[in-house]
């Protein structure tokens, strides 16, 4: 299966399960989704658990809120993340309080789906990646999966959790990433990152889309690397961070989204809080710069094994 399979997969499986699990968004029914993941669920649940929306993110994020309150499982799709933006007051004032405002009597069990990330050729208001937003938000879990194993487990997992979750699908990765993926229910625990390559010189901690991008570099350089996929971006898995820390003692985070105050800043700032005498070279970022994307340079904006190689050298010779 490729991601857009596996997440497809993830929803039927579920709405099989359950008839409380619904879908919502903008030509998610009819047409499958703008990028086909709901492909074929209207044909199999009908009307009333796929429904096609106006354009209005902000509706549909309200919508989806008073669904989950009254006891469904709604699984809104943003078409891209960059028109969640008008959606943001729900998200924040009302999805992410409720719990906390009602000192629990009510739960928002939704999981808003969204494509992020650049790679496509979609331009600065197509291609941006704002988990950071959500990720300071309290009461929001935020998912990012980098391959179509964890996307099936994790989305599942995202559904079953009884708050509410921001699915964050990096586009380019859609139908570029191919894996054996079960066709049966499993899960992949949220707030749990993936050790992918085990080494003792450097720690590499990456999420989403970055994922492929600093596995090849490491295997095609021969590089001894702990290589860290966070998945859950919020709350992060602090363990797992520190533990090969201080193994390794040299640090280069990877993320698409823009440097500053961006994750990577949040996982440096937890590492120098936690095991700052285990480190034997400052930490580096390597991220997508503090500017809005741009369609004409996109590869130039991306991360990739040139610039991962340059700080990879920079840790492992500082002295």
């Amino acid at each position: 299966m490729n991601i857009v399979q596996a997440l497809n997969n993830a929803m039927d499986i579920k709405m099989a399960e359950d008839n409380d699990v619904v879908v919502l968004g903008e030509d998610v029914g009819k047409d499958g989704g703008v990028f086909r993941v709901t492909d074929g669920l209207l044909a199999k649940y009908g009307p009333e658990r796929v429904i096609d929306t106006p354009l209005t993110e902000l509706g549909i994020v309200g919508m989806a809120i008073g669904m989950a309150v009254n006891g469904l499982k709604p699984i809104p799709e943003i078409q891209f993340q960059d028109f969640i933006y008008t959606a943001m007051d729900q998200i924040i004032n009302q999805m992410a309080k409720i719990r906390y405002r009602s000192g629990g009597d009510y739960t928002v069990p939704l999981v808003l789906r969204t494509p992020v990330g650049g790679g496509i050729k979609g331009g600065l208001y197509h291609s941006q990646s704002g988990e950071t937003y959500f990720a300071h938000t309290a009461g929001l879990t935020v998912v990012s999966p980098s391959n179509p194993y964890d996307a099936k487990g994790l989305l599942i997992s995202s559904i079953e959790s009884p708050d509410p979750v921001i699915f964050l699908e990096p586009k380019r990765l859609y139908r570029s990433q191919k894996a054996d993926v079960p066709e049966d229910k499993y899960t992949v625990p949220l707030r749990k990152a993936n050790l992918l390559r085990e080494g003792n010189s450097v720690t590499l901690v990456t999420y989403g889309s970055m994922v492929p991008t600093v596995l090849s570099t490491v295997d095609k350089n021969g590089i001894d690397a702990d290589v860290v996929d966070l998945r859950t971006i919020a709350p992060l898995d602090k363990d797992t961070i520190i533990s090969s820390v201080k193994k390794t003692g040299r640090v280069v985070i990877v993320h698409e989204a823009p440097r500053t105050l961006g994750v990577g800043a949040e996982v440096s700032a937890m590492i120098s809080e936690r095991a700052i005498e285990y480190l034997y070279a400052p930490i580096l970022r390597i991220t997508g710069p503090d500017t809005p994307f741009p369609y004409r340079l996109e590869d130039y904006y991306l991360p990739n094994e040139q610039r991962i190689m340059a700080a990879i050298k920079k840790v492992m010779e500082y002295r």
